[in-house]
Protein backbone atom coordinates (compact mmCIF):
# COMPACT_ATOMS: atom_id res chain seq x y z
CA UNK A 1 0.00 0.00 0.00
CA UNK A 2 1.60 3.20 -1.24
CA UNK A 3 1.12 6.34 1.38
CA UNK A 4 -0.75 8.71 0.39
CA UNK A 5 0.98 12.06 0.83
CA UNK A 6 -1.63 15.10 1.54
CA UNK A 7 -1.72 17.89 -1.24
CA UNK A 8 0.02 20.86 -1.58
CA UNK A 9 -1.72 24.37 -2.88
CA UNK A 10 0.82 26.31 -4.67
CA UNK A 11 2.15 28.85 -2.44
CA UNK A 12 -0.21 27.86 0.25
CA UNK A 13 2.09 27.24 2.92
CA UNK A 14 4.51 30.19 2.69
CA UNK A 15 1.18 32.69 2.30
CA UNK A 16 0.95 33.15 6.30
CA UNK A 17 4.30 34.59 6.43
CA UNK A 18 4.49 36.71 3.44
CA UNK A 19 1.40 38.63 4.85
CA UNK A 20 3.02 39.17 8.05
CA UNK A 21 6.05 40.41 6.51
CA UNK A 22 4.22 42.65 4.18
CA UNK A 23 2.29 43.77 6.85
CA UNK A 24 5.24 44.96 9.01
CA UNK A 25 6.91 46.52 5.84
CA UNK A 26 3.32 48.90 6.01
CA UNK A 27 3.82 49.25 9.23
CA UNK A 28 7.41 50.08 9.33
CA UNK A 29 6.36 52.53 6.26
CA UNK A 30 3.68 53.98 8.17
CA UNK A 31 5.71 54.86 11.04
CA UNK A 32 8.32 56.37 8.64
CA UNK A 33 6.04 58.80 6.92
CA UNK A 34 3.75 59.35 9.73
CA UNK A 35 2.46 63.14 9.75
CA UNK A 36 3.27 64.75 13.00
CA UNK A 37 0.43 64.88 15.79
CA UNK A 38 -1.49 68.18 15.83
CA UNK A 39 -0.16 70.98 17.55
CA UNK A 40 -1.75 71.34 20.97
CA UNK A 41 -4.44 74.15 20.11
CA UNK A 42 -3.98 77.26 21.87
CA UNK A 43 -6.99 78.91 23.66
CA UNK A 44 -8.59 82.62 22.40
CA UNK A 45 -7.16 85.34 24.23
CA UNK A 46 -4.20 83.05 25.59
CA UNK A 47 -0.45 85.23 26.22
CA UNK A 48 2.28 83.02 27.04
CA UNK A 49 3.54 84.12 30.85
CA UNK A 50 0.54 85.88 31.65
CA UNK A 51 -2.63 84.92 33.09
CA UNK A 52 -6.16 85.74 32.06
CA UNK A 53 -8.35 87.12 34.98
CA UNK A 54 -12.30 87.23 34.38
CA UNK A 55 -12.01 91.14 35.71
CA UNK A 56 -10.17 94.06 34.81
CA UNK A 57 -6.83 93.79 37.08
CA UNK A 58 -6.69 97.60 37.73
CA UNK A 59 -3.15 99.40 39.07
CA UNK A 60 -1.67 102.44 39.92
CA UNK A 61 1.86 103.65 39.27
CA UNK A 62 3.05 106.08 41.70
CA UNK A 63 6.28 108.08 41.46
CA UNK A 64 7.26 110.20 44.67
CA UNK A 65 8.96 113.01 43.46
CA UNK A 66 11.49 113.16 46.62
CA UNK A 67 12.87 110.17 47.16
CA UNK A 68 12.45 108.98 43.38
CA UNK A 69 10.77 105.81 44.32
CA UNK A 70 8.18 104.34 42.09
CA UNK A 71 5.35 101.94 43.02
CA UNK A 72 2.79 99.65 41.90
CA UNK A 73 -0.24 99.54 43.89
CA UNK A 74 -3.12 96.84 43.41
CA UNK A 75 -6.45 98.18 43.49
CA UNK A 76 -7.69 94.80 44.34
CA UNK A 77 -6.23 93.74 46.96
CA UNK A 78 -4.30 96.95 47.87
CA UNK A 79 -1.08 95.70 48.09
CA UNK A 80 1.75 97.40 46.76
CA UNK A 81 5.26 96.57 45.63
CA UNK A 82 8.63 98.70 44.69
CA UNK A 83 9.54 99.13 41.17
CA UNK A 84 12.63 100.81 41.47
CA UNK A 85 13.97 104.49 41.78
CA UNK A 86 14.02 107.30 39.15
CA UNK A 87 16.19 110.63 40.83
CA UNK A 88 14.36 113.45 40.66
CA UNK A 89 11.07 112.54 38.96
CA UNK A 90 9.49 115.45 36.40
CA UNK A 91 6.79 112.83 34.44
CA UNK A 92 5.24 109.96 34.59
CA UNK A 93 3.15 108.72 31.76
CA UNK A 94 1.15 105.16 30.64
CA UNK A 95 -0.06 103.53 27.62
CA UNK A 96 -2.75 100.93 29.74
CA UNK A 97 0.32 98.32 30.83
CA UNK A 98 3.60 100.52 30.96
CA UNK A 99 4.64 103.28 32.78
CA UNK A 100 7.18 105.56 31.44
CA UNK A 101 8.92 107.71 34.47
CA UNK A 102 11.24 110.79 33.53
CA UNK A 103 13.91 111.56 35.72
CA UNK A 104 16.28 115.02 36.47
CA UNK A 105 18.99 112.94 33.90
CA UNK A 106 16.29 113.38 30.99
CA UNK A 107 16.17 108.94 30.64
CA UNK A 108 13.00 107.59 30.50
CA UNK A 109 12.75 104.61 32.58
CA UNK A 110 9.58 101.85 31.52
CA UNK A 111 7.97 100.20 34.31
CA UNK A 112 5.53 96.74 33.61
CA UNK A 113 2.69 97.21 36.34
CA UNK A 114 1.48 93.28 35.21
CA UNK A 115 -1.71 94.43 34.28
CA UNK A 116 -3.45 95.27 31.13
CA UNK A 117 -6.51 94.23 28.61
CA UNK A 118 -7.14 93.45 25.05
CA UNK A 119 -9.94 94.90 23.16
CA UNK A 120 -11.08 93.09 20.46
CA UNK A 121 -13.97 95.39 19.58
CA UNK A 122 -16.75 92.89 20.86
CA UNK A 123 -15.59 91.53 23.85
CA UNK A 124 -11.97 92.22 25.70
CA UNK A 125 -9.49 90.07 28.29
CA UNK A 126 -8.05 90.83 31.30
CA UNK A 127 -4.04 89.92 31.99
CA UNK A 128 -1.80 90.23 35.03
CA UNK A 129 1.62 89.20 35.09
CA UNK A 130 4.68 89.76 36.96
CA UNK A 131 5.64 93.55 38.11
CA UNK A 132 8.63 94.55 36.42
CA UNK A 133 11.41 97.18 35.44
CA UNK A 134 11.93 96.61 31.87
CA UNK A 135 14.94 99.35 31.36
CA UNK A 136 15.23 102.59 30.05
CA UNK A 137 15.15 105.10 27.09
CA UNK A 138 18.58 107.40 26.85
CA UNK A 139 18.15 111.19 27.75
CA UNK A 140 17.70 113.74 24.29
CA UNK A 141 20.61 114.89 22.81
CA UNK A 142 21.80 118.62 24.46
CA UNK A 143 20.31 121.45 23.16
CA UNK A 144 16.88 119.43 22.58
CA UNK A 145 14.87 121.57 25.14
CA UNK A 146 12.48 121.20 27.80
CA UNK A 147 10.22 120.04 25.28
CA UNK A 148 11.80 117.02 24.72
CA UNK A 149 10.21 115.68 27.96
CA UNK A 150 8.15 113.14 26.62
CA UNK A 151 4.21 114.30 27.09
CA UNK A 152 2.55 111.39 25.38
CA UNK A 153 2.79 107.62 25.41
CA UNK A 154 0.51 105.64 23.13
CA UNK A 155 0.22 101.91 22.06
CA UNK A 156 -2.39 100.39 19.29
CA UNK A 157 -1.23 96.69 20.06
CA UNK A 158 1.76 96.38 18.45
CA UNK A 159 3.19 99.51 18.00
CA UNK A 160 4.22 102.01 21.27
CA UNK A 161 5.46 105.86 20.71
CA UNK A 162 6.98 107.91 23.38
CA UNK A 163 6.46 111.53 22.18
CA UNK A 164 7.30 114.63 23.29
CA UNK A 165 6.60 118.23 21.76
CA UNK A 166 9.87 118.89 20.16
CA UNK A 167 12.09 116.07 20.50
CA UNK A 168 12.08 112.88 18.40
CA UNK A 169 9.38 110.54 19.43
CA UNK A 170 10.91 107.09 20.00
CA UNK A 171 9.06 104.26 18.11
CA UNK A 172 8.83 101.00 20.40
CA UNK A 173 8.09 97.26 19.05
CA UNK A 174 4.81 96.63 21.71
CA UNK A 175 5.82 92.76 21.16
CA UNK A 176 9.13 92.71 22.55
CA UNK A 177 8.64 95.53 25.06
CA UNK A 178 5.91 92.83 26.62
CA UNK A 179 9.04 90.39 26.40
CA UNK A 180 10.61 92.81 28.47
CA UNK A 181 12.92 93.87 25.94
CA UNK A 182 13.11 97.74 24.25
CA UNK A 183 13.69 97.37 20.48
CA UNK A 184 13.24 100.65 18.89
CA UNK A 185 12.32 101.81 14.84
CA UNK A 186 13.01 104.82 13.00
CA UNK A 187 12.31 107.66 15.69
CA UNK A 188 10.08 110.08 14.24
CA UNK A 189 12.04 113.41 13.56
CA UNK A 190 11.95 116.71 16.42
CA UNK A 191 9.77 119.40 15.08
CA UNK A 192 6.70 117.08 13.73
CA UNK A 193 5.25 117.16 17.33
CA UNK A 194 3.89 113.97 19.15
CA UNK A 195 3.51 110.65 16.77
CA UNK A 196 0.30 108.68 17.20
CA UNK A 197 -0.07 105.16 16.51
CA UNK A 198 -2.60 103.37 14.60
CA UNK A 199 -3.09 100.19 13.07
CA UNK A 200 0.45 99.33 13.11
CA UNK A 201 1.46 102.95 11.40
CA UNK A 202 2.68 106.55 13.13
CA UNK A 203 0.66 109.61 12.39
CA UNK A 204 2.59 112.77 12.54
CA UNK A 205 2.16 116.18 11.63
CA UNK A 206 3.59 118.04 8.72
CA UNK A 207 3.36 121.54 7.01
CA UNK A 208 1.86 121.88 3.90
CA UNK A 209 3.95 124.48 1.56
CA UNK A 210 4.22 127.99 2.70
CA UNK A 211 2.50 127.12 6.36
CA UNK A 212 4.75 128.16 8.73
CA UNK A 213 2.75 126.27 11.32
CA UNK A 214 1.99 122.22 11.09
CA UNK A 215 -1.12 121.84 9.13
CA UNK A 216 -1.48 118.02 7.87
CA UNK A 217 -1.03 114.68 9.21
CA UNK A 218 0.96 112.32 7.69
CA UNK A 219 1.22 108.63 7.37
CA UNK A 220 4.63 106.52 8.26
CA UNK A 221 5.19 102.96 8.11
CA UNK A 222 7.26 100.90 10.37
CA UNK A 223 10.54 102.24 8.42
CA UNK A 224 9.69 105.51 9.11
CA UNK A 225 8.41 105.92 5.09
CA UNK A 226 5.88 108.03 4.41
CA UNK A 227 2.44 106.56 2.92
CA UNK A 228 0.09 108.62 3.00
CA UNK A 229 -1.27 112.14 3.75
CA UNK A 230 -4.62 112.70 5.16
CA UNK A 231 -6.46 115.25 3.26
CA UNK A 232 -8.21 117.29 5.28
CA UNK A 233 -6.16 120.07 6.39
CA UNK A 234 -5.61 120.43 10.70
CA UNK A 235 -4.51 124.16 10.65
CA UNK A 236 -2.14 124.79 13.53
CA UNK A 237 -2.54 121.29 14.82
CA UNK A 238 -1.42 121.00 18.94
CA UNK A 239 -2.42 117.90 21.07
CA UNK A 240 -3.32 114.55 20.12
CA UNK A 241 -5.12 111.00 21.80
CA UNK A 242 -5.95 107.55 20.73
CA UNK A 243 -8.89 106.38 21.14
CA UNK A 244 -10.93 103.06 19.85
CA UNK A 245 -12.59 105.28 17.05
CA UNK A 246 -9.35 106.38 15.73
CA UNK A 247 -6.97 109.15 17.14
CA UNK A 248 -8.01 112.63 17.30
CA UNK A 249 -6.04 116.09 16.51
CA UNK A 250 -6.38 119.39 17.82
CA UNK A 251 -6.84 122.23 14.94
CA UNK A 252 -7.56 125.64 15.20
CA UNK A 253 -10.95 125.44 14.36
CA UNK A 254 -11.83 122.03 16.00
CA UNK A 255 -10.53 118.74 15.82
CA UNK A 256 -9.71 115.99 13.07
CA UNK A 257 -10.27 112.44 13.76
CA UNK A 258 -7.95 109.61 11.91
CA UNK A 259 -9.11 106.63 10.87
CA UNK A 260 -8.64 103.04 9.00
CA UNK A 261 -10.27 100.53 7.20
CA UNK A 262 -8.88 97.81 5.60
CA UNK A 263 -5.27 99.75 5.14
CA UNK A 264 -6.84 103.09 3.78
CA UNK A 265 -6.34 106.15 6.36
CA UNK A 266 -9.20 108.91 6.64
CA UNK A 267 -9.59 111.83 8.54
CA UNK A 268 -12.70 113.53 9.28
CA UNK A 269 -13.29 117.20 10.55
CA UNK A 270 -15.22 118.08 13.72
CA UNK A 271 -15.13 121.74 13.85
CA UNK A 272 -16.02 124.15 16.83
CA UNK A 273 -19.88 125.39 17.11
CA UNK A 274 -18.16 128.84 17.85
CA UNK A 275 -15.42 131.40 17.27
CA UNK A 276 -13.22 132.15 20.58
CA UNK A 277 -9.51 132.97 21.33
CA UNK A 278 -6.86 131.11 20.85
CA UNK A 279 -6.03 130.24 24.47
CA UNK A 280 -9.34 128.93 25.21
CA UNK A 281 -9.19 125.63 22.26
CA UNK A 282 -8.77 122.19 23.00
CA UNK A 283 -4.51 120.79 23.41
CA UNK A 284 -4.40 118.42 26.22
CA UNK A 285 -6.67 115.60 25.74
CA UNK A 286 -7.82 112.93 28.32
CA UNK A 287 -10.63 109.82 28.46
CA UNK A 288 -11.64 106.88 30.27
CA UNK A 289 -9.47 104.13 27.92
CA UNK A 290 -12.64 102.70 25.92
CA UNK A 291 -14.80 105.31 25.56
CA UNK A 292 -15.11 107.66 22.79
CA UNK A 293 -15.82 111.10 24.66
CA UNK A 294 -12.95 113.47 25.57
CA UNK A 295 -12.54 116.39 27.89
CA UNK A 296 -9.58 118.61 27.43
CA UNK A 297 -9.35 122.14 29.11
CA UNK A 298 -10.85 125.23 27.72
CA UNK A 299 -8.65 128.00 28.98
CA UNK A 300 -8.85 129.28 32.42
CA UNK A 301 -12.45 129.16 33.31
CA UNK A 302 -13.92 125.56 31.28
CA UNK A 303 -13.22 122.55 29.53
CA UNK A 304 -14.45 120.77 26.38
CA UNK A 305 -16.17 117.43 25.67
CA UNK A 306 -15.72 116.12 22.71
CA UNK A 307 -18.32 113.34 21.34
CA UNK A 308 -16.28 111.77 18.85
CA UNK A 309 -19.29 109.47 17.83
CA UNK A 310 -21.81 112.44 17.78
CA UNK A 311 -19.30 114.43 16.15
CA UNK A 312 -19.81 116.94 18.03
CA UNK A 313 -18.23 119.90 20.85
CA UNK A 314 -19.79 121.12 24.72
CA UNK A 315 -18.16 123.72 26.53
CA UNK A 316 -18.21 123.18 29.92
CA UNK A 317 -17.99 126.27 32.41
CA UNK A 318 -15.98 124.49 34.68
CA UNK A 319 -13.98 127.53 36.60
CA UNK A 320 -10.84 127.31 36.45
CA UNK A 321 -9.38 123.85 36.79
CA UNK A 322 -6.01 121.80 37.28
CA UNK A 323 -7.44 118.37 35.66
CA UNK A 324 -10.26 117.56 33.95
CA UNK A 325 -11.10 114.13 32.49
CA UNK A 326 -14.80 112.42 31.66
CA UNK A 327 -16.57 108.81 32.12
CA UNK A 328 -18.07 109.16 28.68
CA UNK A 329 -21.44 107.62 27.79
CA UNK A 330 -23.02 109.74 29.13
CA UNK A 331 -21.26 110.17 32.05
CA UNK A 332 -20.00 113.05 34.15
CA UNK A 333 -17.26 115.23 32.76
CA UNK A 334 -14.85 115.48 36.14
CA UNK A 335 -12.66 118.60 37.07
CA UNK A 336 -10.79 119.62 39.78
CA UNK A 337 -10.45 122.74 40.48
CA UNK A 338 -7.93 124.97 41.61
CA UNK A 339 -9.25 124.91 45.00
CA UNK A 340 -9.14 121.62 45.49
CA UNK A 341 -12.69 120.73 44.93
CA UNK A 342 -13.90 118.12 42.57
CA UNK A 343 -16.74 118.66 40.62
CA UNK A 344 -19.04 116.50 37.91
CA UNK A 345 -20.82 118.33 35.04
CA UNK A 346 -23.40 116.73 33.13
CA UNK A 347 -21.63 117.05 29.58
CA UNK A 348 -24.70 117.15 27.56
CA UNK A 349 -25.58 120.98 29.09
CA UNK A 350 -22.99 121.78 31.22
CA UNK A 351 -25.14 121.69 34.59
CA UNK A 352 -23.38 120.91 37.67
CA UNK A 353 -24.07 117.87 39.39
CA UNK A 354 -22.09 117.19 42.65
CA UNK A 355 -19.39 118.64 44.30
CA UNK A 356 -16.69 116.57 46.98
CA UNK A 357 -13.48 118.86 48.51
CA UNK A 358 -10.64 117.16 48.32
CA UNK A 359 -7.43 118.66 48.66
CA UNK A 360 -6.34 121.77 50.06
CA UNK A 361 -5.29 124.62 47.07
CA UNK A 362 -1.66 124.47 48.18
CA UNK A 363 -1.69 120.58 46.82
CA UNK A 364 -3.84 121.30 43.72
CA UNK A 365 -1.90 124.07 42.71
CA UNK A 366 1.54 124.07 44.32
CA UNK A 367 4.70 121.51 44.76
CA UNK A 368 6.59 119.73 41.89
CA UNK A 369 4.19 116.88 41.09
CA UNK A 370 1.16 116.82 39.26
CA UNK A 371 -3.15 116.41 40.25
CA UNK A 372 -4.23 113.71 37.62
CA UNK A 373 -8.03 112.27 37.17
CA UNK A 374 -7.76 108.70 36.07
CA UNK A 375 -11.24 107.04 35.43
CA UNK A 376 -12.25 104.01 34.35
CA UNK A 377 -15.56 102.13 34.42
CA UNK A 378 -16.64 102.26 37.81
CA UNK A 379 -13.89 104.71 39.34
CA UNK A 380 -11.93 108.00 39.25
CA UNK A 381 -8.99 107.96 40.81
CA UNK A 382 -6.95 111.37 41.83
CA UNK A 383 -3.91 112.02 43.85
CA UNK A 384 -2.70 114.29 46.64
CA UNK A 385 0.84 114.89 45.57
CA UNK A 386 1.76 116.64 48.80
CA UNK A 387 0.76 113.60 50.64
CA UNK A 388 0.44 109.70 50.82
CA UNK A 389 -3.13 109.82 49.70
CA UNK A 390 -4.72 108.79 46.28
CA UNK A 391 -9.33 109.01 47.15
CA UNK A 392 -10.92 106.63 45.03
CA UNK A 393 -14.04 108.17 43.73
CA UNK A 394 -17.71 106.41 42.58
CA UNK A 395 -18.48 108.80 40.25
CA UNK A 396 -21.86 107.45 39.28
CA UNK A 397 -22.81 108.16 43.26
CA UNK A 398 -22.47 111.72 43.84
CA UNK A 399 -18.49 111.53 43.94
CA UNK A 400 -19.18 109.65 47.04
CA UNK A 401 -15.51 108.79 48.66
CA UNK A 402 -15.38 105.11 48.07
CA UNK A 403 -11.93 104.35 49.81
CA UNK A 404 -8.85 106.62 50.93
CA UNK A 405 -5.73 104.74 49.72
CA UNK A 406 -2.24 105.10 51.29
CA UNK A 407 1.50 104.57 49.05
CA UNK A 408 4.40 104.92 50.38
CA UNK A 409 6.15 108.48 50.20
CA UNK A 410 4.15 110.99 48.49
CA UNK A 411 1.98 110.24 45.38
CA UNK A 412 3.51 113.43 43.45
CA UNK A 413 2.72 111.82 40.11
CA UNK A 414 -0.20 108.73 38.91
CA UNK A 415 -1.05 106.72 36.18
CA UNK A 416 -3.76 104.01 36.13
CA UNK A 417 -3.28 100.49 34.25
CA UNK A 418 -4.69 97.18 33.63
CA UNK A 419 -8.64 99.10 32.17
Amino acid sequence: MTERRPRHLRGATHRPVLLGIALLSVLASGCAGAPPPPAEEVPHGYVEGAEETAEAQTRLIVADPGSGAVTVLDLLTEQTTPAGTVPGPRALLGDGRFGYVTGADGSTRIIDSGAWKVDHGDHVHYYRTEIAEVGALPAPEPGAGPGAVPVTAESDGSTTVVSSDTGPSTVLDRAALERGEITAGPPVPAGTGAGVPLAGHVLVATSSPGSPTPDRVAVRDRTGAEVATITEPCPDLDGQAVTRRGAVFGCADGALLVSEDDGVFSGTRIPYPEPFDDDQRARAFASRPGSSTLAAPAGEQGAWSLDLGRRTWTRVATGPAVAVNTVGERGPLLALGRDGVLRAFDPADGRRQAQRPLLSAAAATGGDGQVRIEIDTGRAYINDPSGSTVHEIDHGDGLRVARTLQVPGRAGFMIETGR
